[in-house]
């Protein structure tokens, strides 16, 4: 019979756990993806299939990620599939299966850089998610792409210019004529004072709209571009900046009384 003492010892030696080895459990991820069978055999696969495999499966777990993630807005959008030549092997991110051939293999995603089968292009799902790195230009740029490559519900640039317009554009009537007022203030006394004889008089003009059809609306249509001329000589900011005129000459005619 067998001590009490061997028959621990007996124990502790058949509960030991071998460790695994490191990177095995990668290993067999790859060769179970990929039907392949990792033994003795199979160690001899292992460095090509490492090196071929491991994109396509980065590239398949990026798109399972993409599809689960909730953060970015679900636009639908349709890949931009080009004809393309890859260099080395490899696989169709569609179905799985190898990309045969030397040239022009498959087609590739030019906004996400998805892989595919030419005919399995045609059964892929309007799931593109566009990469940053892929999208170099704002202007002149597909709308759905912009937005679903910076991940937001409107174009940046549109948030941007809004926001810092209203934060100009004052709302409050008293708020901004006391902002003209201040800015009347600025000009030298020559300018100030033909600018406030020349209001008297357009005022004087309005009272007599019934006959001579010149609110104070028409009025700054007309002598907005002349007391507001832009420093330089552009017709584009002209056009550009002729409804900011005729709106400050007709404030200045309303309320000639309160600014002057």
């Amino acid at each position: 019979m067998f001590s009490e003492e061997l028959w621990l010892e007996n124990e502790k030696k058949c509960a030991v756990v071998r460790k695994p080895k490191p990177g095995r459990k990668r290993q067999e991820l790859l060769a179970v993806a990929f039907g392949v069978k990792v033994g003795v055999k199979g160690a001899f696969l292992w460095p090509p299939l490492k090196l071929f495999a491991c994109p396509q499966i980065s590239s398949l777990v990026r798109r399972a990620a993409l599809t689960h993630n909730d953060n970015h807005f679900n636009y639908e959008k349709t890949h931009n599939f080009k004809v393309h030549t890859f260099r080395g092997p490899h696989w169709c991110e569609y179905c799985a299966n190898f990309m045969w051939g030397l040239i022009a293999q498959g087609v590739r995603c030019s906004d996400c850089g998805l892989n595919v089968h030419k005919q399995c292009s045609k059964h892929v799902p309007n799931d593109c998610q566009p990469d940053l790195k892929r999208i170099k230009k704002v202007y002149c740029c597909d709308l759905t792409t912009l937005v679903k490559a910076h991940n937001t519900q409107r174009p940046m640039v549109v948030d941007i210019c809004i926001r810092e317009i209203e934060a100009r554009e004052i709302s409050n009537a008293d708020e901004r004529l006391e902002a003209v007022h201040e800015v009347l203030m600025l000009l030298p006394p020559a300018h100030y004072e033909t600018l406030r004889y020349l209001m008297i008089h357009l005022k004087k003009v309005t009272m007599n709209e019934k006959d001579n059809f010149m609110n104070a609306e028409n009025l700054g249509i007309v002598f907005g571009p002349t007391l507001m001329r832009p420093p330089e000589d552009s017709t584009l900011t002209t056009l550009h900046d002729m409804r900011y005129q005729k709106l400050i000459v007709q404030i200045l005619i309303e309320n000639e009384d309160v600014l002057f």
